[in-house]
């Protein structure tokens, strides 16, 4: 059985990423992108899918760790009978291609370490040839491979079941012992690997890139680690931001829903570009807008709701049979059909997302040519609005006229006429005003429910749905309109299980998208709630939501997809950008007063 999900702790080098367990297990690494095959697998499977362990020999009676103040470089101290040792764990950022440095440092006592590298490609699939050369070890096969340098004598195990690179030594006081893993095509000769001085060098960039935060509110060093690992999770040569690093982490212990997380979604697009601007990060933010412009390019009705980091627009889906997956939840899926679906929502979302940054105005304004595209998207949705989708919890049923979907549609329109009115930019605003107008009606007349007094999932559906919470924050209706008090109350008496959100009732999934019922709560969506709650004048409530939710947080502050109330345990994804974007804004939102994102992005404040 693997770990639970908060005891492991992401490290980084803004292409791909990699998991660190409390055991001194890394568990999860894919080289050399994030959505590249894995070379370490055993988060999904066992120790001969891949891993790197670095622990103590014996027992130990106590672990700590922290990340070093401002960076992802990871810090656990082993606590043994013999003393005491620290493992710090970081990706270089800097280097030709990616690789893992592992420093042991003594702290107290003399202690017996073990080193046990099991690397296989391709997702535990592929055994790679290993040699020594010149006192590197070396790992091929096809286009992959690794190369280890250490500071300690390695040696194979010998072992058919499970062939492995060994290593014993022991550690004193002030005594350190590096390890330096690194991944490169296997066409290619063995790159020099940065070894200590990259790891130097990426503490400086890290503290660097996080003192230009200019968050001043209550929950700082929590915000600062949401940002952190926002930045970890950008795939810096196109500015793309993947949702998480991993692939198939259960939403539920042992069930279906186990989803390809590892590329971009428009549908954080807006969240995404808020977190960024508020906190200041504006590079960031024009390199996001910069990613989302290209990676939609083209014919509007060809739109997708992910792509890959680089924009990449096959994802196909794939099952991988001989991965157990997590706690044995299967399949293991790479890749995600869900590209191919059709969600009106992402319309708005590249609206909303274009729109707020040209109100940023300055270095953040869209390019010109960004209004053509915008154009031809809105002349899509002129027909595009009235069908059915799949929504933005991405069902794998039929097609729907979705409350939310239809919501975003009405924020595209919005926007764009607003583009037009506000920054005299070309384009039929009486028609895409009507058009505006026509949506926000048929929303009220179809997509609300009279007897329940609340908006629904669909139109004619009498279930609730905590995307309706969007409906203040985008400013489709006013916080304090009735009927969205009466959703916000509604979502609070009947989705809220255990202090946490789910997205709808899980009796009722079936009905929906014909998968077996069973998920966590979605934790963005208990940090909407929050929003919401703030926005209605219950900002005490507010704050007693966004104090369970980061409660909830691991012991290094990070946040995975959903949150399993009853086994008290993260699951989904992990960590997941959108939580920790959902987090930030919410900080924001009840730290800001009248400056938070909430606020801004509604109506009242869109031509603010």
């Amino acid at each position: 059985m693997p770990l639970p999900l908060e005891d492991y702790a992401l490290i980084g080098d803004t292409r791909t990423a990699a998991l660190v367990g409390r055991d001194g297990s890394i568990d999860w690494l894919c080289v050399p992108r994030f959505d590249s095959g894995s070379v370490f697998a055993a988060l999904l499977d066992q120790e001969s899918s891949g891993r790197w362990l670095l622990a103590p020999q014996g027992g130990v009676r106590k672990v700590e760790r922290r990340y070093r103040p401002g960076t992802v470089l990871l810090e656990t101290v082993f606590e043994t009978d013999d003393g005491a040792v620290r493992v710090v764990d970081g990706m270089p950022v800097h280097g030709q291609y990616p690789s893992v440095v592992r420093l042991v440092q003594g702290l107290r006592g003399r202690v017996p370490m073990r080193m046990e590298l099991v690397l296989r490609f391709d997702y535990g699939s592929i055994v790679p040839w290993v040699r020594s050369v010149d006192g590197v070890l070396l790992a091929v096969a096809g286009p992959d491979a690794m190369a280890l340098t250490s500071d300690v004598e390695t040696r194979g195990n010998d072992t058919d079941a499970m062939p492995a690179t060994v290593a014993t030594f022991e550690v004193g006081e002030h005594q350190e012992v590096a390890f330096n893993l690194g991944w490169y095509p296997s066409h290619e000769g063995c790159p020099d690997l940065d070894g200590m001085a990259g790891l130097a060098n990426t503490d400086r960039f890290w503290r660097e890139w996080s003192g230009r935060s200019v968050y001043d509110g209550e929950w700082g060093d929590l915000v600062q680690r949401s940002l952190l690992t926002l930045k970890a999770l950008t795939y810096a040569p196109t500015g793309g931001i993947v949702a998480a690093p991993t692939t198939s982490l259960p939403e539920h212990l042992g069930g279906v829903r186990n989803w390809d997380y590892r590329f971009c979604w428009l549908r954080d697009a807006t969240f995404t570009l808020y977190a960024l601007m508020t906190a200041g990060y504006l590079q960031e933010a024009i390199e996001w807008r910069d990613w989302l412009l290209r990676a939609v390019a083209g014919d509007p009705a060809d739109l997708q709701i992910m792509y890959g980091p680089a924009g990449e627009r096959r994802l196909t889906e794939l099952e991988l049979p001989w991965l157990s997956g997590y706690g044995s939840s299967r399949p293991v899926r790479i890749g995600n059909a869900a590209s191919q679906q059709y969600q009106l929502d992402v319309y708005g979302e590249m609206m909303d997302a274009l729109h707020q940054t040209r109100r940023r105005g300055g270095s953040i304004d869209p390019e010109p040519a960004a209004w053509d595209l915008e154009q031809v998207l809105m002349e899509f949705l002129e027909s595009g609005w009235r069908q059915p989708d799949e929504g933005i919890w991405e069902v794998r049923g039929p097609r729907r006229h979705f409350t939310h979907s239809k919501v975003m549609a009405w924020v595209a329109f919005d926007r764009a006429v607003h583009a037009i009115e506000r920054f005299h930019l070309d384009g039929p605003v009486e028609r895409w005003r009507a058009l505006r107008d026509e949506i926000h009606q048929e929303v009220c007349a179809r997509g609300f429910d009279p007897d329940r007094k609340s908006f629904v999932q669909f139109y004619g559906s009498k279930n609730l749905d905590a995307s309706a919470l969007m409906i203040p924050l985008v400013g489709f209706l006013p916080a304090h309109d009735e009927r969205v008090v009466a959703t916000i109350d509604a979502i609070e008496r009947e989705l809220l299980h255990d202090g946490f959100v789910a997205r709808y009732e899980t009796s009722e999934q079936g009905e929906v998208d014909g998968l077996p019922a069973g998920e966590g709560a979605f934790l963005p969506c208990s940090f909407w709630l929050a929003d919401c709650l703030s926005m209605i004048g219950r900002k005490r409530d507010a704050i007693a939501l966004f104090d369970r939710l980061r409660g909830v947080a691991n012991d290094v502050g990070l946040l995975s997809e959903e949150y399993d109330p009853e086994a008290k345990r993260l699951v989904g994804n992990f960590p997941q950008a959108f939580t920790h974007v959902s987090l930030v804004n919410t900080a924001c939102n009840l730290s800001g007063g009248a400056h938070g994102p909430a606020l801004h992005r509604s109506r009242h404040h869109v031509d603010g």
